[in-house]
């Protein structure tokens, strides 16, 4: 099979590489579509200690085309999409309706996937590995789904759009009429903003120092645009909110100085809530009379606090009723020897997602 393989380099190497047989709860999918997200691009910057040589993509949806022996979620010729937090449906967390937090996630993580040419063995990213034709991974990682969309949309909702989306709903559980302003505009944050317009925000403001993401956000739901590189963003987010601040504010970068910003850029009693992956050394101060006093919520978010096998469908129903709009996610698509060109196109801000398509 073919694969894009982070091998400690910053661009990725595309190879063939010759896939380990499959274990007794493993599955085959024969990848379709594979959205390449910025944590794709954290795994090559530092920003994720991953060790190479991996199989980079996390994003994907495709075919089933082997179950091994002890598989009973899934069967051949399946239509599935891939979770890169598995859902194994008896730890802990997902009998507490935390599965986005799954303890099988770092033992599957770190699977081995693939041998290359000159022996050495890879990985798959967060134990998938969509950047190839085909994947073998866990079945606790797939959701089964039915739906004639495309796969170059399913792909998104492995991540990006359930991230998103799922931030608004289901971490912050965003009220109608509220305010909402989203710092950080790709994919992750367009998703929020559908989520909060779903929700019913009267208001939604996006923060984007890119025009492209800003322009592209007013499609989404966004009802405000903020450019934080034309005066303060915090106080252009109070002159938009009466002097208040926003009631929920999401962060959709990563650094501690965009965290801090949304802490500030919420009104008192409000939430924050940090979507963005920041470094694993990076450390964030906030004023602590300001934590009692204001009575703001500081929230973490991982995936969306997504349940998959419950919001993978929910999602797919609000695309199919037109209420939540991923076609135009979709800058562009192309083929796997173009993944280098698509991180480098994400870095400059030319594109909102970028979809492998295998044809």
């Amino acid at each position: 099979m073919r694969a894009a393989i982070f091998t400690g380099d910053a661009e990725l190497s595309v190879e063939d590489v010759s896939p380990l047989d499959p274990g007794p709860n493993e599955v085959v999918v024969r990848i379709a579509a594979s959205g390449v997200c910025h944590s794709d691009l954290s795994a090559t910057n530092g920003t994720l200690a991953m060790p190479p040589p991996c199989i980079l993509g996390h994003e994907g949806s495709g075919v089933v085309e082997y179950v091994g022996p002890e598989v009973t979620r899934v069967k051949v010729g399946d239509k599935v999409i891939a979770s890169f937090v598995p859902s194994c449906g008896h730890c802990f967390w997902c009998l507490n309706g935390q599965a986005n937090l799954c303890s099988l996630d770092m033992s599957v993580m770190m699977t081995p996937k693939a041998t290359r040419t000159d022996g050495s063995i890879a990985i798959g990213f967060t134990g998938l590995g969509t950047f190839a034709d085909q994947m073998t991974t866990h079945e606790a990682s797939l959701v089964k789904i039915e739906t004639d969309l495309p796969h170059e949309q399913l792909a998104l909702i492995g991540c990006g759009v359930t991230t998103g989306v799922g931030a608004a709903l289901n971490t912050a559980k965003v009220e109608p009429g509220s305010i909402v302003a989203v710092i950080g505009c790709g994919g992750v944050g367009q998703s929020v903003i559908q989520g909060a317009r779903i929700a019913g925000a009267s208001r939604i403001i996006a923060i984007d120092p890119v025009a492209l993401k800003r322009e592209a956000a007013t499609k989404f739901g966004a009802t405000d645009l903020v450019d934080p590189t034309d005066g303060n963003a915090i106080g252009q987010v109070q002159a938009l909110t009466g002097g208040r601040g926003a009631d929920y504010v999401f962060e959709v970068i990563g650094l501690p100085e965009t965290i801090v910003q949304a802490y500030e850029m919420t009104r008192r009693g409000g939430t924050a809530v940090v979507v963005g992956m920041p470094r694993m050394d990076s450390m964030v101060t906030l004023p602590g009379f300001s934590l009692f006093y204001a009575e703001k919520k500081l929230l973490g978010c991982v995936y969306g606090s997504a349940q998959v096998r419950r919001d993978f469908p929910r999602f797919i129903d609000l695309v199919e009723t037109g209420r939540l709009d991923i076609a135009e996610m979709v800058s562009q698509t192309i083929g796997l020897d173009d993944v280098n060109e698509a991180f480098r196109a994400m870095v400059a801000g030319e594109v909102i997602r970028s979809v492998i398509t295998n044809t």
